[in-house]
Order: C-alpha cells, then sequence, then structure tokens
C-alpha cells in the first residue's frame, strides 16, 4: 500500500512541476539581438533545415524582412492538423508576404511521414524535421511547452527581431493576421 502511496505522490509532483514550467514558458515574448543589418544574433537562426518536400537547405535567417510562423507539431496530431488548416487560410489571403514553416518536433516521425502529411491535406508551405539540437535550442529559447503539439505552439518572429509565442490552442487565421501586423508595430 505505502509503494501505491508514494507513486502517486510521484505522479502528482511530476504533473506539478511540468504544470509550473509550461504555465511560466507560455506567451513569452522576446528580444533577439540584432546585429548591423538587421541579422539575428542568435546561432539557432542559422540552423541549415531542410524543406521536406523540396528538399531544399535554407535557415530562418534566410526570410530577413518577412514575419515567420514557426509553427511545432507532429503528424499523429490532430490539433496540429486543424492549426495548418488555419495557416493554409491565412496564406491563401497574404499569399508569401509571410514565410510560415512547420517544424515536426516528434522523435519518431521522419520526412516520409511529414511529406505525406502535407500531400494528404494540401499544405504547401515549409515543413521540416526539426534537428534534435534545434529542437532543444527552441525549448531553451520558448520552454517546454513549444514541443507539447496538442496544445498547437506558433512562434512568430517579426522583421525587427522581436518574437513571441502565441497563446495555446488553435489560433483562427484573422488572430494570425493580427498579430503578424503587431509586427509593424
Amino acid at each position: 500500500m505505502v509503494r501505491k502511496e508514494v507513486s502517486i505522490l510521484v505522479a502528482i509532483l511530476f504533473v506539478a512541476i511540468a504544470g509550473f514550467f509550461i504555465f511560466f514558458n507560455n506567451g513569452s515574448t522576446e528580444k533577439l539581438v540584432l546585429e548591423e543589418g538587421n541579422i539575428f544574433e542568435l546561432e539557432w537562426i542559422y540552423t541549415v533545415l531542410k524543406d521536406v518536400n523540396t528538399q531544399e537547405d535554407f535557415r530562418l535567417s534566410d526570410f530577413e524582412g518577412k514575419p515567420i510562423l514557426l509553427e511545432s507539431f507532429a503528424v499523429w496530431c490532430p490539433t496540429c492538423t486543424s492549426q495548418q488548416k488555419e495557416i493554409k487560410k491565412l496564406h491563401d489571403e497574404l499569399g508569401d508576404s509571410v514565410i510560415s514553416i512547420s517544424l515536426n518536433t516528434d522523435p519518431n516521425e521522419d520526412e516520409d511521414r511529414v511529406q505525406s502529411h502535407t500531400e494528404r491535406n494540401g499544405f504547401n508551405w515549409i515543413y521540416v524535421v526539426s534537428p534534435p539540437d534545434l529542437t532543444q535550442a527552441l525549448i531553451d529559447e520558448f520552454g517546454f511547452g513549444f514541443v507539447n503539439a496538442p496544445q498547437a505552439p506558433v512562434v512568430l518572429i517579426c522583421p525587427d527581431g522581436t518574437s513571441k509565442k502565441l497563446r495555446n490552442g488553435v489560433k483562427k487565421s484573422l488572430e494570425l493576421k493580427t498579430e503578424i501586423e503587431g509586427c509593424s508595430l
């Protein structure tokens, strides 16, 4: 009986600690320090990534001057797919004036699964299987909630270098548009 009570206490403690980190790491607004010429200083901005659909290499820093929606997702996550449908609506309205990058942060998924997901759903923006070092850097920057797929995590990186983790849950295209418009203020 004592063993069961200890297990329950350990589980409660784990949930409380996880909740603490998720609560205090969501919705933070960070200022990315800029070098001359509006180039981002943070190392993860320079990580070489590969678009699973085009097989082209790129860096987040390549999109200087445009707002970037950086979404963490998993193929198995229906909330993520709902968020991606809203991102698709946003792109239908705004075109390529905003860059969307969907990072698959599930270490059990590969490029083939991600590519099948994009084809099946008609999603045509950049999709990446996140390298472990980038995933860790983003957790360090935005908190563990950034890799909690069912929360539909999205970070907005503005052209001026500011970044903001948007609220949890599916964000409608209008809300995303409003957040993006806030970049130019």
